[in-house]
């Protein structure tokens, strides 16, 4: 089921995506960023992701690398890569792990908890699967999650994302399910704070393209070489 829902949220093929951070405080708009992404998967199931800073203009052209559980920050001001975690946080409630492309089927032991109704990012009422994912690995974005699935398509619905003590990190929302390289994907991650409801980051992608993505994008060394199309 786990598997299912990571090829709702993840196309097969390689793709590029226009990734859109929008941070609210008590309901008012205060920081925002723009990433374009560009993604691929390995014979194991897992993405590699190069991220390129698009806006602000004091962040452009920035990188962000993810292979395999590394993560590769390259600023060409310094000229330098250097390695940085992935529950760093990015913008807002929404931390470096979040942004790259994740196949959890990959990187947690998911059992089935039970079957239950949930109340989705629509405020709707949906029937759905209850998961509990525990990390495989300690350099993974989150120890634990609990996931809520479509019962019917395995969409995913709610996730709620906790700290190695069991404390609620965040809680997230998939909706805006839209038709895009060929199969209905959320398109927009609502992510509110553990802590204060009132802290909210949207996450929206767009623009999905499917293309080809050279190996050499996907290599440390070469951040430093890359240039944007």
């Amino acid at each position: 089921m786990l598997a299912a829902s990571d090829a709702v949220r993840n196309p097969a093929k390689p793709f590029v995506t226009t990734v859109s951070l929008n941070e609210y405080k008590g309901g008012k708009a205060s920081d925002s960023s723009t990433l374009q992404a560009y993604s691929r998967a390995e014979p194991g199931g897992q993405f590699r992701t190069l991220l390129r800073f698009a806006a602000p203009a004091r962040d452009a052209n920035k990188l962000m690398l993810k292979t395999g559980n590394d993560l590769w920050f390259y600023d060409p001001a310094s000229k330098a890569s250097v390695r940085i975690s992935p529950q760093q946080r990015l913008l807002g409630q929404a931390a470096n792990g979040d942004v790259v492309t994740v196949n959890f089927a990959q990187t947690y032991q998911a059992s089935l908890a039970q079957e239950e109704e949930v109340q989705d990012g629509e405020r709707q009422n949906r029937r759905a699967v209850k998961l509990q994912l525990e990390a495989k690995a300690p350099d993974v974005t989150y120890h634990a999650i609990e996931m809520w699935l479509d019962r019917d398509n395995y969409r995913p619905i709610k996730a709620r994302f906790l700290s190695e003590s069991g404390r609620l990190l965040k809680t997230a929302f998939y909706r805006r399910f839209k038709e895009e390289l060929g199969a209905v994907r959320p398109t927009e991650v609502v992510i509110i704070d553990g802590l204060d409801p009132a802290l909210v980051t949207v996450m929206r992608y767009g623009e999905f393209q499917a293309r080809d993505i050279p190996d050499s994008w996907f290599q440390r060394d070469y951040m430093a070489r890359f240039q944007a199309e």
